[in-house]
């Protein structure tokens, strides 16, 4: 049996082995709290990629490269642009929806994806719950443009001859569910027309399409279409904010040209896979909400007729859900399924 004294001692030599123990255990846990796998502190420690769902050219990718590279002067790493266009967006969508959830995979996304939640139901998919809303970009008007050969020179005389022609007229679009095509079959339901919808891969096909003739008309973005419209290349009749273009100031807006309330635009933002380190989801927020705020890209897009959209990660949710909503009701109006 065990003397008073040898039980006193075995007490005093757990507890000093315990007391021992626990700075080490603290140690180890704050460890690995600071090396584990995108923790802020060490945030980015390599290249991250930006999938851009729309092809080469276009506002987004635009947009993107110019982000991106203020983000990687700002972080110290590549931020890489990766275009994957196709399917009106959902395959790049759904390409970062399975990535791994470590901020080295982001996506460059616009109303597009919310659209898409009402207009594509096949998807694999679901944006709020398969993706975290970083921050948004900016925001630019469209402008409804045709080919010089079409005989209209205002938004009432075109209206009129796809009225005389019904179904004989196209439009085109860089595919559907993007922001050109729901903005022309909100169009074709407010003015009453039967305009056909002509899909390409990406907005640069499009454009080509209507400056080469093949197709009328399109409503592209001001930020891309507005040099052809001051070449000459094609006739702008209308743009879609509530107010005119201050690159364009001499078009007119939809709504004054003849199709009253009607409004569309054109936004892009960042998301990343859902399970992303909300540490690192702030962090990008702070360093693109800075990188939107340089005057230098102020003025830039300002020139082209966008204006950036300073948001936290909280109020793009909010912004999100809203503009799915908002398409949900759109789509409900078309007459059929574009």
């Amino acid at each position: 049996m065990r003397s008073a004294d040898e039980e006193m001692t075995g007490t005093h030599s757990a507890a000093a082995a315990s007391f021992l123990r626990a700075p080490a255990l603290v140690f180890l846990g704050l460890l690995a709290f600071l090396v584990a796998p995108g923790h802020a502190q060490d945030y980015p420690s390599h290249a991250v990629r930006i999938i851009v769902p729309f092809g080469a050219g276009g506002p987004a990718d635009v947009a993107a490269r110019l982000v991106g590279n203020a983000l990687a002067e700002s972080l110290k790493q590549p931020f890489v642009i990766e275009n994957r266009p196709g399917a009106g967006s959902v395959i790049g969508t759904q390409e970062v929806a399975k990535a791994a959830p470590d901020g080295y995979t982001l996506l460059l996304m616009s109303n597009a994806q919310t659209a898409n939640e009402s207009l594509v139901p096949q998807r694999k998919y679901e944006l709020m719950r398969d993706l975290v809303p970083i921050a948004p970009l900016n925001v630019a008007d469209l402008v409804i443009v045709v080919h010089p050969s079409v005989p209209a020179n205002s938004l009432k005389e075109f209206i009129a001859l796809a009225k005389s022609q019904p179904g004989k007229l196209n439009y085109a679009s860089s595919g559907q569910g993007t922001p050109y095509h729901m903005a022309g079959e909100l169009f074709k339901t407010m003015a009453g027309i039967d305009v056909v919808h002509v899909p390409y891969r990406n907005s640069g096909e499009a454009r080509n399409g209507v400056i080469g003739g093949q197709v009328q008309m399109m409503i592209d973005a001001v930020t891309t279409m507005a040099p052809n419209v001051l070449q000459g290349q094609v006739r702008a009749l209308a743009t879609t904010g509530k107010a005119r273009s201050v690159v364009l100031p001499e078009v007119p807006t939809a709504d004054e040209a003849g199709v009253g309330g009607y409004e569309a635009t054109i936004w892009l933002g960042l998301m990343a896979p859902k399970g992303t380190p909300k540490t690192i989801v702030d962090q990008l927020n702070t360093a693109v909400n800075a990188a939107i705020r340089r005057p230098e890209i102020v003025k830039l897009w300002a020139d082209q007729g966008a204006v950036p959209m300073v948001m936290t990660p909280e109020a793009f949710a909010k912004f999100l859900r809203g503009d799915i909503v908002k398409w949900a009701e759109v789509v409900k109006t078309f007459p059929t399924q574009p």
